[in-house]
């Protein structure tokens, strides 16, 4: 019997997919990830609930061991704080401090999940990890391809471009055939706890506390002017550059001076935050950028130009691009037609129908042959 350690989270996804190999015949381990100690949140933003309160993780761990106890599985929990923060908080913290908005979840994926907890397995003599991301894969011998999960609206190959091969070839994604109405109908029937429990939303180390107030705790918020792009008059004071994202509309707190007003750029020297008003999208629209940090999941880099579609946010529409590799973990990516809001520090994944190509970090975004200097 081949031995699967899946990843617990507490939520309806990887419950269903702990019951869904068990049904098929793996012998199947539980491992609750603890990444984060709930204790920094508390300490630098205060509980908001009263002390008798049980911390939003600590929630999660009992409700995947309610889930694993009602399947009959044995269920472990391990710590990867420390891996946690030297691979992705750090990081996380130093791209904000340069005022560019990245994506830990990707990072998390990367080397938490597929690394660390990988690792874990094999040192338990697993065959496989398995986790309930909304992705499919199909292994083919010594090559395996990562394709969109059936549901689009749920599809998470986005988070998943960072993977590789040796990553791939030892994982399963049990619900990526599913659609999330399926998914939770299927756990309705097994009369599983969580059955009802709504998506985790926000950053994993925070929740859904307050971003802003967790930040000023590590990156000492710096107010400044917000100024209109298109007429350099003052329209309000921003409360820090590294708050806001190109393209943000929510959050601005600018009401009653026209708009409606958007991000359009930062200048992050002078502390400064440009802002323009109503549907001026020629602030935003870029012809190409560069792309580094590039993980090519296949390891078959293309001879020649690719044509393939890219995806420059979670849940964005397919954009047509053409690739161009310049070495093989940077390449310049060329619109079709032009994007709104490609923002550097942010992940640019590639696609060639179902198949996931891989993707890498927003570097620099290009409009007329000239680089648009966001920053």
């Amino acid at each position: 019997m081949e031995r699967v350690v899946l990843g617990l989270s507490g939520g309806v996804d990887s419950a269903v997919a702990a019951y869904l190999l068990k049904k098929q015949g793996y012998e199947v381990i539980c491992v609750f990830m603890r990444n984060w100690d709930s204790s920094l949140n508390n300490d630098v933003l205060g509980n908001p609930n009263n002390n008798n309160d049980v911390c939003p993780q600590e929630e999660d761990y009992n409700d995947a061991v309610k889930t694993a106890q009602h399947l009959g599985l044995e269920i472990r929990r391990v710590d990867f704080i420390k891996e946690y923060w030297d691979e992705v908080f750090t990081y996380f913290l130093d791209e904000y401090k340069q005022g560019r908005t990245p994506n830990p979840d990707i990072l998390c994926n990367k080397h938490i999940k597929f690394k660390a907890f990988l690792n874990y397995a094999k040192s338990i003599h697993a065959d496989w990890i398995a986790t309930g991301h909304y992705a499919r894969i199909e292994h083919h011998g010594d090559r395996s391809v990562m394709l969109r999960g059936i549901d689009d609206n749920k599809d998470q190959t986005y988070f998943l471009c960072q993977l590789n091969q040796q990553q791939l070839r030892n994982t399963l994604f049990p619900i990526g055939h599913l659609t999330k109405k399926e998914v939770r109908e299927i756990a309705a029937q097994l009369k599983l706890s969580v059955a009802d429990k709504r998506d985790s939303t926000g950053i994993c180390f925070i929740g859904e506390r307050d971003f802003r107030e967790f930040l000023k705790n590590y990156i000492p918020a710096k107010p400044g002017k917000m100024i209109d792009i298109e007429t350099g008059k003052v329209i309000a004071e921003h409360q820090g550059i590294m708050y806001y994202t190109i393209g943000q509309r929510k959050g601005l707190n600018i009401g009653g001076k026209g708009g409606p007003w958007f991000v359009a750029g930062k200048e992050y020297d002078q502390n400064i935050l440009y802002i323009a008003s109503g549907d001026q999208n020629k602030w935003l629209l870029s012809e190409g950028a560069l792309i580094t940090a590039v993980n090519w999941i296949s390891d078959n880099f293309p001879k020649e130009d690719l044509n393939c579609t890219a995806k420059f946010r979670y849940r964005q529409q397919d954009n047509e691009v053409s690739l161009h590799f310049i070495n093989q973990h940077t390449l310049y990516v060329t619109f079709k037609h032009p994007i709104k809001s490609v923002t550097p520090g942010q992940a640019a994944v590639f696609y060639l129908g179902e198949e996931c190509l891989g993707g890498g970090t927003i570097d620099k975004v290009y409009k007329e042959g000239k680089e648009i200097d966001y920053l």
